[in-house]
């Protein structure tokens, strides 16, 4: 008889920006909801990832919530959680982890990454990698950008990342 894997837990907290969700396993943390207008809205957004509403365990994540109020309140966090990247690939994991050293209020581009990773030429196989991004902000994808210094994409949308970039150049 197989045992039956422990259930997804999230925690939903506000900042200044909005409402943030937080999804976890046993092996870490899964998923990151950027800010949001409602915490109806987070709710919904953790349900579609297949939380269920008594998994709400705010406990479990009292340190991680209040990394992220801080970080929106513009203060200098070091996200060390340990994450859980089950279902995600290799060459994903290698762009994800190159971008954490990305230091706080600097940028690099695709390409950058793609160097780093010996795959020079692959710029555009990073962005897709870093579009699939779970963890926006402990993973900060928003440090990446085009090498003509324009923005590129962001699953949070342009005027996040603007912001993410501003609030992290301000400390």
């Amino acid at each position: 008889m197989s045992k039956k894997p422990k259930a997804l837990t999230f925690a939903v907290c506000k900042t200044c920006q909005g409402w943030v969700g937080v999804i976890g396993s046993s092996n870490g943390l899964k998923k990151v909801i950027l800010p949001l207008k409602s915490k109806e809205a987070v709710l919904d957004e953790i349900a579609g990832y297949g939380c269920e509403a008594e998994n709400q365990n705010n406990t479990d994540f009292v340190d991680l919530t209040d990394k992220i109020r801080h970080y929106f309140g513009g203060e200098p966090v070091e996200f060390a959680d340990k994450l859980d990247l089950s279902g995600t690939t290799r060459f994903q994991q290698s762009v994800w982890q190159t971008v954490r050293n990305i230091p706080r209020g600097e940028t690099r581009s695709y390409g950058w990454v793609a160097d780093q990773l010996g795959l020079p030429g692959s710029a555009r196989a990073v962005g897709q990698a870093l579009g699939k991004n779970p963890l926006p902000i402990v993973i900060p994808c928003h440090r990446v950008i085009n090498s003509n210094g324009k923005l590129g994409g962001f699953g949070g949308g342009l005027e996040i990342k603007k912001f993410l970039l501003k609030l992290e150049q301000s400390v």
